[in-house]
């Protein structure tokens, strides 16, 4: 199933790799370039600088969102491979998360490449803490992933909800501008998120010196994704027979 997925990820589409690192490159583009028109973001960052922050912030987070999209045709993918006994939902996805997951990491470690060869101060100064943060938001990823196969496998309309919120959710993850600008009344809603969690606790493994948002917590982070993963293997426990009927 691993080899499967792969294949099929990094083969069956030719444009495949140009669209994983397209689509970042032209996003931090399009910020620097609204960035020139608006200064003192720097500012508002204590500890990083603005475009390695952005790029961290939006690595992490485009590695939680391919839990929530990618899962979301895991099982239907894979539906020929029930006829064999030993095959059941769960195991797609969590192939499809852990290929996902590797393929993500690959195109990160070209950012730092490319990042350090263009002068950027992006290599992680806490290595051990920064690959813990990685794998903590590869994890709150599956998490998700496993509980919306289940979801929009069962009802079909909840996909469509999760892809109209990927683009409000990256801004309301503080990807593209801090959020410790914001009131705080509406800081103190933010951080009910745990993607602002996983996401800050990540640039903090890649800058020693960065003050990360009031109130980010690794216990809450850690329950958010204990949870989901529970939530979610329990659900394909439960509706196993209906995911394979459907």
């Amino acid at each position: 199933m691993f080899m499967r997925e792969a294949v099929s990820r990094t083969m069956k589409d030719r444009m495949g790799w140009f669209w994983m690192i397209f689509e970042p490159v032209a996003m931090v583009t399009i910020v620097i370039l609204v960035r020139t028109q608006i200064r003192g973001t720097n500012r508002l960052i204590i500890g990083a600088d603005f475009i390695p922050w952005m790029i961290v912030g939006m690595m992490g987070f485009f590695l939680v969102r391919e839990g929530l999209n990618r899962s979301q045709g895991a099982i239907d993918a894979s539906r020929a491979l029930f006829a064999y006994r030993q095959v059941q939902p769960v195991d797609t996805v969590l192939v499809r998360g852990f290929v996902d997951g590797m393929l993500r990491t690959f195109v990160f470690m070209l950012f730092i490449v490319g990042g350090l060869g263009l002068g950027l101060k992006i290599f992680p100064d806490n290595g051990i803490y920064a690959l813990f943060g990685w794998i903590t938001v590869w994890a709150l990823g599956l998490g998700l992933g496993l509980v919306i196969s289940v979801t929009g496998t069962l009802v079909p309309e909840i996909n469509r909800i999760i892809r109209m919120l990927s683009l409000p959710l990256m801004i309301l993850s503080g990807v593209l501008i801090p959020i410790n600008t914001l009131p705080h009344a509406a800081l103190e809603l933010l951080m009910l998120n745990p993607i602002v969690h996983a996401l800050e606790l990540l640039r903090l493994g890649f800058f020693e010196n960065y003050r990360v948002v009031a109130g980010t917590s690794a216990v809450y982070l850690w329950l958010w994704i204990l949870a989901l993963n529970a939530l979610g293997l329990l659900m394909h426990l439960r509706y196993r027979d209906q995911l394979k009927a459907k």
